[in-house]
Formats: structure tokens, sequence, C-alpha cells
């Protein structure tokens, strides 16, 4: 598997669900595709700048190594990507077209986020046929999941999943306590604990094709 597209509703979400596997998927060179659909610029105080996370998203994309060809930013309206159900199908219709994911990592089906809910189901519609899917984990956003893959990180690529996280100083001001160090590693451990690792991140597969 060696073009793995990855999916964010909002910036930051991919990073605190599968941040460590992003940064383990580049050291082991594959080719990372990712794409936001939301920069939540509703979400923000009027004292911060409109495209801050935005910005916030591109430096943590420059800080692992990725280049502008690596990622596209959308600018729906947050909670609202209901609306734009069909247009969000076609955009990812047209990456299976043109960079033919082997591997698709998006929000999970059991997450309740409108916007999450949206990415998951269109996710599941556009690459049922064609790639291998995988759902990362947001506990604030779950009542149930289903953790059937689990995906070890080392102490390095902790590391950088909490440097993803600390880009985020948006994330701290309107205190995010899913940002925290303590909570990030603290799931990590719960998750390696169950694999007999120091740290992992736990994935739902949805489905896993075998050549």
């Amino acid at each position: 598997m060696n073009n793995v597209l990855v999916l964010s509703p909002h910036t930051d979400d991919a990073e605190l669900g599968c941040g460590g596997t992003i940064a383990k998927l580049i050291k082991e060179g594959k080719n990372i595709f990712w794409v936001v659909f939301s920069t939540a610029d509703e979400s923000l105080p009027a004292s911060m700048e409109k495209d801050t996370l935005a910005n916030e998203f591109k430096k943590v994309t420059k800080s692992i190594g990725l280049s502008r060809k690596n990622y596209e930013i959308y600018h729906f309206p947050v909670r609202k990507l209901s609306e734009h159900r069909q247009e969000v199908l076609e955009e990812l219709i047209k990456f299976r077209k043109s960079f033919k994911p082997d591997l698709v990592i998006g929000p999970s089906l059991n997450d309740f986020h409108q916007d999450h809910t949206v990415v998951a189901n269109e996710m599941i519609r556009a690459y049922k046929s064609s790639a291998n899917i995988i759902c990362y984990e947001l506990p604030w956003n779950h009542i149930q999941f289903n953790t059937q893959l689990f995906i070890e990180l080392s102490d390095e690529f902790m590391g950088t999943k909490i440097k993803m996280m600390n880009i985020y100083k948006s994330q701290f001001y309107l205190k995010r306590t899913y940002f925290s160090k303590d909570f990030v590693k603290g799931l990590a451990r719960t998750r390696g604990s169950q694999v007999n690792v120091n740290y992992a991140e736990a994935f739902e597969v949805v489905r896993w094709r075998i050549k």
C-alpha cells in the first residue's frame, strides 16, 4: 500500500486521530495525500484571524515534510457539511481517479459530529470497491468505538504527534482538553496496553482486501 489518502472533516481531526500513524507512514516512504474539508473559521473567536486554523494546518504539514502537492484544503462551512454532501462525494471520487489510494484513513461511522458523519459516509460510498478503509478514533465524539486494528507508535512517532498538536495554538487558547499532552499520551498508552506496546493508535476496519 503506497498511496494513502487521509481525510479530515476539519483541520486537526486527523492529527488527533492518527497523527502518529501519519508520521510513521511518511517515515516508511508512503505517498500521503491529505484532504481537509473545513477550516472551521466560524468556530474561532472574533479576536482571531479567520485563516488561523488553515495556517496552523499548513505548519503541521510542513513540520512533517509534506509539500503543497500533498494536501488539499476546502472551506466548506463548519457543521454544515450535510448541505454539501454531494460536493464532498464528488471531490472524493475525483481523488479516487487522480490519486488512486490503496488505503483511506478517515473518521469513524460511530463518530456523532455531524460533519464527521458526512465525511465517513461519503468516504465509504467513494472507496468501498477500490481501497482499504480504516477509521481513526476521536473518543469525545463516540459512544462506542471498535478497536479492531492497532498501529504501534515508537517514542519518535509519539513525539511527532505531540509536536503536531502543539502547533494548534488556537485550540489551546480555546481550552480544548483533548489537545493536552497528558490526554494524547494517555490514550496512546491505553491503546498500547491492549497490544502490549508502549504506544499505539486504534482504528476501526471498514474494508480490508489482501491481494
